[in-house]
């Protein structure tokens, strides 16, 4: 039986130098995926995976246990915050603060649960890279529009308006793909 994140963090915090290995083996792979969201050239991700582990390994210390997945999301914040760090210095985060079109019809929702999970990564995969990167951070990192305008440099309503655009972009594959399956 795999240890729980709170023995985990209690054997890291007791000292356990064996525990720093287990927390990488354990949320390595989890790390990249988040990196990979974000910044599309594998070894690139690698460079920002192994930095963010650097920072978490440091500062794990200071990690507060707030119930299981707690430590998971900050691995995840932490990594996502590096590729951040990352895309800004090579001048990858590009945003408009056009408006998507007001007088655009809304459609019915989409029915996400119909589409299958490694479907929907791959959709989000294809988005523009800016999209892509405030899908990743407002659904996965869990931050906040204001979140992500403070972090990215940006105003809260550029992030909701690439949020908007990234949403009518997904919905629209994914009806494509639900009428391709017959759905």
């Amino acid at each position: 039986m795999q240890e729980t994140e709170r023995q985990l963090v209690e054997a890291i915090h007791a000292g356990e130098r064996e525990a720093l290995r287990r927390l990488y083996e354990r949320y390595s792979r989890y790390a990249m995926g988040v990196s990979l969201r974000i910044v599309p050239e594998r070894e690139d991700a690698l460079d920002i995976v192994q930095d963010a582990f650097v920072s978490i390994l440091t500062t794990i210390g200071s990690f507060e246990y707030r119930g299981e997945g707690s430590l998971r999301n900050w691995v995840a914040r932490i990594t996502t915050h590096r590729a951040l760090d990352w895309m800004r210095s090579h001048d990858r985060l590009l945003f408009s603060d056009q408006l998507p079109d007001e007088t655009a019809e809304e459609e019915d929702e989409t029915p996400l649960e119909e589409v299958p999970p490694d479907i929907l990564s791959g959709m989000i995969d294809r988005l523009p890279e800016t999209s892509k990167t405030i899908v990743t951070l407002h659904a996965f990192g869990q931050m906040s529009h204001k979140e992500i305008a403070r972090k990215l440099g940006i105003s809260a309503k550029t992030s909701m308006s690439q949020f908007s655009r990234a949403r009518r972009l997904l919905e629209m594959m994914m009806k494509e793909y639900l009428n391709s399956q017959g759905i």
